[in-house]
């Protein structure tokens, strides 16, 4: 697995000498993290899709077909323990919850006493709505670190209509407010479509929230979920080239820009992987293919599987998922559309597309 090293972001410095100090376990594990790429060994972040319960019905919902009742095994408190402990040997040190809207499960107070904040970073996915400055104060007492609001426009209007939420927009900006207040890390996560990502509105949508000091993490259109078929909102090179320029004006980045001083490219399975309720794991919360379940085998052996497939263990310097329409054509149009999710990766992938030994 080939990486490009990148000088440590001021901003990312100072991050880290405040963990050392906060959660030193996590911070030992991230000190570790150049050295596991060097070995091929995958850094992944966890985006852990505990439950799909949501009080929105969102424009673009990634997880729509994952929605609903499903017969089998998923997640219990146990469960997550389990992952936690296995994921602590494996050396990996961040966990995001998410759903669905993480802030509706009745358990959740019980999901981070599970994962355990002295062994992991944690952050919750949120859309906003239940984010008020008594929760905020709640969740930064029980170890959750970070809030990762979606919010899709400075118009509250335009968000409320994408996000299916009358109000959605009033209260996640207030959100943003309760968060800061209670002392939690806080970034926004936006969808940029191609009619969005050139536009004034973006702009001035970069530096309102920066002038509040909060980051925005672009989310690059994927044409899955709710969005299936929607090839008119992807986002091509030079597109992606234009959100890069941005990044050098604003404090906005991608899952493509460089983190922990380490340029890994797309980041599926080597930098992130996303785990259903069911406990399939997926390359990206955007790539339906299982590589494994994690109640049949251990989470590291599902890992290296997935970086032995070549789009996932070479570096990429694109989001295959958002940008390239010969993967998008050839595995998730030709291959996943119209199976029930996920598509084991033995119905997706073909021996051609593993790394050779």
């Amino acid at each position: 697995m080939k990486a490009h090293h990148k000088t440590l972001r001021p901003d990312e410095a100072e991050k880290r000498n405040l963990l050392k100090q906060q959660k030193p376990h996590v911070y030992e594990k991230i000190m570790k993290y150049e050295e596991k790429v060097s070995r091929g060994e995958s850094i992944a972040i966890l985006q852990f899709q505990y439950d799909y319960t949501c009080n929105f019905k969102c424009e673009h919902c990634s997880v729509k077909r994952f929605q609903g009742k499903k017969d089998g095994r998923f997640f219990t408190i146990a469960d997550v323990k389990e992952l936690s402990r296995q994921a602590d040997e494996m050396g990996l040190a961040h966990i995001v919850i998410t759903g669905g809207e993480p802030l509706v499960f009745p358990d959740f107070d019980d999901i981070v006493a599970a994962i355990d904040p002295e062994k992991f970073y944690i952050t919750s996915d949120t859309n906003g709505w239940f984010l008020d400055d008594e929760r905020a104060r709640h969740l930064k007492s029980i170890g959750v670190d970070k809030i990762q609001l979606s919010l899709d426009s400075l118009s509250d209007t335009d968000h409320d209509s994408f996000r299916h939420k009358h109000g959605s927009h009033e209260r996640a900006l207030r959100a943003i407010d309760a968060a800061q207040k209670a002392g939690l890390n806080i970034i926004i996560q936006t969808v940029a479509t191609k009619q969005r990502v050139r536009s004034g509105e973006f702009i001035d949508f970069l530096e309102f929230l920066n002038g509040k000091g909060v980051g925005v993490f672009v989310t690059y259109a994927k044409p899955v979920g709710s969005w299936e078929g929607n090839f008119d909102v992807l986002v091509d090179k030079s597109d992606m080239d234009h959100v890069r320029e941005l990044e050098k004006k604003h404090n906005v980045f991608t899952h493509l820009t460089p983190g922990y001083g380490l340029n890994l490219g797309c980041i599926a399975v080597k930098r992130m992987v996303s785990i259903t309720k069911y406990g399939d794991v997926m390359p990206c919360p955007y790539i339906h293919t299982s590589i494994g379940n994690f109640f049949e085998e251990p989470l590291k052996d599902i890992i290296a599987r997935g970086l032995k497939i070549k789009h996932f263990g070479k570096f990429v310097d694109t989001c295959l998922i958002a940008e390239d329409r010969n993967f998008i054509d050839r595995y998730v149009v030709n291959k996943i559309y119209g199976k029930p999710l996920p598509v084991p990766y033995r119905e997706v992938f073909t021996d051609d597309d593993f790394i050779g030994e």
